[in-house]
């Protein structure tokens, strides 16, 4: 099925809650805008697709009612994006969903395999991917745009069926529930305007005060981006969002003299940024933001890697793991180096089995130690006192005879 008509669209999503699966893709575009523009959405039951039009018109109720059903598991791949589309669009996370994506990670395939590889592997299928970056606002759609739309969606269900199998026969299921869970948080999707402050690079330079500051002003960044539907670098960047907090200005023509901040371009004169910078500066002591504190400062950082190896080898071997899957080297080089910050090792299973561990050996919470020819690994305070058990009383050695 290539068109989409409603009654057609109708009859496969009544068939998708028989099915109790159904495989969703889209395209949007959002390069100039803050909000995804959503394009084209790609569906399949089994292997019959379709595809819902919304620029042409087509009603997207139906669907977003099916998203919302409990008996029916939502199939995407890489899908956090297409999700946060459809959480705009009703006000609530699609549930359940499965991610061939996260779950061809846990059963053994690269990290973030893309779509067309996974699809080569499991089924010898070449997936043209020539117009990844084609104008899908266009229309009429070309014949080449509809194939390639539909096979995004074509080949998931027989993924879902195949990894899961997979990951039943290795007793990997488990492992998915929480990184799917997180994908029908309506928590994920939320933005929090007064949180996006963290997300600025370069803060732990700033004082609290400076850090209250920024907060405001990043909030007031991002409402403003969300009212002018404009990526938000475009209202202000980063760094001119840094210097405003360092110099914390209290007109206009302050707000000329730093550099990259055209007052005008603000569409009010700069009105609203100004009264954030306010609110930043009497923000009372006790409400000003804290950081996270900083991981301790690793000095033998190639050393500290060689240790968090041994605690990910057992670890691996505990869970039936190649150690490869549980964590590569870079992934522990940059743990190491104090980059917590979206580690895939601080995520999902990963953190469940090893990240948590590895965190607490850095930190000094965790100690390795060999018990009958074997790597045990232990909070301190425990390994201390078997240690300690051992060896001499202070001043033992000098009694002997």
């Amino acid at each position: 099925m290539h068109s989409h008509d409603p009654a057609e669209i109708a009859g496969l999503l009544a068939r998708a809650r028989a099915h109790g699966r159904i495989s969703i893709d889209t395209e949007f575009m959002r390069e100039k805008t803050y909000w995804a523009k959503l394009c084209l959405v790609q569906v399949a039951v089994g292997d019959e697709c379709a595809l819902i039009d919304p620029l042409a018109g087509d009603d997207m109720g139906p669907l977003l009612e099916v998203l919302a059903d409990p008996a029916v598991i939502k199939i995407v791949h890489a899908g956090s994006q297409d999700l946060e589309i459809f959480y705009r669009m009703s006000g609530h996370a699609a549930a359940p969903v499965f991610d061939t994506q996260i779950a061809a990670t846990v059963a053994g395939f690269p990290s973030q395999v893309g779509y067309a590889r996974l699809m080569k592997d499991l089924f010898d299928v070449d997936i043209d991917k020539s117009d990844t970056f084609t104008d899908w606002a266009r229309r009429p759609l070309t014949p080449a745009q509809v194939e390639y739309a539909l096979n995004d969606v074509r080949f998931l269900d027989g993924a879902f069926l195949e990894l899961s199998a997979r990951l039943e026969k290795e007793g990997r299921a488990a492992w998915l529930a929480g990184d799917m869970a997180r994908l029908s948080d309506d928590r994920v999707y939320a933005v929090e305007p007064e949180e996006q402050f963290r997300r600025v690079k370069r803060i732990s330079s700033l004082s609290r005060r400076q850090l209250g500051v920024l907060q405001k002003v990043a909030a007031w960044r991002e409402r403003e981006a969300m009212r002018r539907d404009l990526p938000k670098r475009w209202v202000i960047g980063d760094e001119t969002l840094i210097e405003v907090a360092r110099r914390r200005p209290t007109d206009a023509s302050a707000l000329s003299e730093i550099r990259g901040l055209n007052p005008r371009a603000l569409g009010d004169g700069g009105s609203g940024l100004l009264a954030a910078v306010r609110a930043g500066v009497e923000t009372a002591e006790e409400d000003l933001p804290r950081l996270e504190k900083k991981p301790r400062t690793i000095v033998d950082v190639e050393g500290v890697v060689e240790l968090m190896g041994a605690l990910v080898r057992v670890r691996a071997s505990e869970k039936g793991i190649a150690v490869p899957l549980l964590a590569t080297r870079g992934d522990l080089e940059r743990l190491a180096s104090g980059q917590r910050d979206d580690s895939p090792l601080l995520e999902g299973w990963r953190k469940a089995i090893v990240g948590d561990a590895l965190v607490a050996l850095i930190d000094g919470a965790l100690a390795l130690r060999v018990s009958d020819g074997r790597v045990l690994a232990e909070p301190c305070s425990s390994a201390a006192a078997s240690v300690a058990a051992t060896l001499p009383e202070p001043g033992d050695a000098a009694e002997r005879p």
